[in-house]
């Protein structure tokens, strides 16, 4: 049954142009089901039925797993089960009873301005990593990039003249996002006399951010150098490396950027996911119904 599962991971691979994190997702989903298949002693996917598979995710379930989680195992599930309906390898779709599953919408975690500066003036180690860290950071919350787009960045894709960098986005889609120049200042820095040192002729490839070996920082990397720089500046908060993005989104919104603009910046191919920056700061729209509506304030 396993030979299915390769079979379907490589075609939607080719022809949808996922990710290979979305691939890998998609993998430990489908070879879940194939564990909990051989346990049941199903041996052909022709035997599966809708009340296997209602069965199978109330088992899930009660492993606490979120609703985003539930809607992603029910998606790979039916589009597994439509492609082996096409190659006629089943008869029925079991998944065609399956509802889907309602996400719950969950704002995102975001920094007050304050408490960026904070992190940021944290990163104030004047040797080899300490100016990779800053840079790193700068950038990451002046363009608000993706954790996989922050470490696949090569120097040949950061235009200091024209302050933008190029970023290979979800679905190998390229785009231009502006740089601001604090973080053109640090990364100048970094090229100039930090990257040199990192640089290994053999391993880096061209990468921006290189870690102690000279190869592209992993995305635990990234999360360490979050992870320090976040306790340095004192703040409790819970913060991994993608609320950068968020707070990138969020403080653009909240100083006027037109929400087109922001969709682009981020690389968002619906601007139904960038509305959801619209609704963060409930205490910041009221305050500005307060202070610009002719009848927001009664003194």
């Amino acid at each position: 049954m396993d030979q299915f599962i390769k079979e379907y991971l490589s075609i939607i691979k080719l022809e949808k142009n996922l990710s290979d994190n979305t691939i890998f997702s998609y993998k430990n989903d489908l070879m879940k089901l194939l564990a909990y298949l051989e346990k049941e002693n199903i041996t052909d996917y022709s035997e599966i039925n809708s009340e296997t598979i209602i069965n199978y995710f109330s088992l899930i379930k009660k492993e606490g797993l979120g609703s985003s989680t539930v809607a992603r195992y029910i998606s790979a599930l039916k589009g597994f089960f439509k492609f082996l309906m096409k190659n006629e390898y089943i008869a029925k779709n079991p998944m065609m009873k399956i509802p889907p599953v309602k996400r719950k919408k969950t704002l995102p975690d975001v920094l007050s301005f304050q408490e960026i500066e904070l992190i940021l003036n944290s990163a104030d180690g004047d040797d080899i990593r300490g100016k990779r860290d800053k840079a790193l950071l700068e950038l990451f919350y002046s363009s608000g990039l993706r954790i996989s787009e922050l470490i696949n960045l090569t120097v040949n894709n950061v235009f200091v003249k024209e302050e933008m960098v190029r970023v290979l986005g979800k679905g190998s889609k390229e785009r231009l996002v502006p740089v601001g120049s604090s973080a053109l200042i640090c990364i100048k820095d970094y090229l100039l006399n930090s990257r040199p040192h990192l640089e290994n002729k053999l391993t880096s490839e061209n990468i921006l951010f290189l870690n102690s070996r000279g190869k592209k920082l992993s995305r635990m990397g990234v999360w360490k150098i979050v992870d320090i720089y976040v306790k340095k500046s004192g703040i409790k908060k819970n913060i991994h490396p993608h609320t950068f993005r968020h707070s990138f989104a969020t403080h653009l919104i909240e100083g006027g950027a037109d929400l087109r603009s922001v969709q682009e910046m981020l690389g968002h191919s619906d601007i139904s996911t960038t509305q959801i920056y619209t609704h963060i700061d409930n205490d910041f729209v009221k305050q500005e119904h307060h202070d610009h509506h002719p009848r927001g304030k009664m003194d």
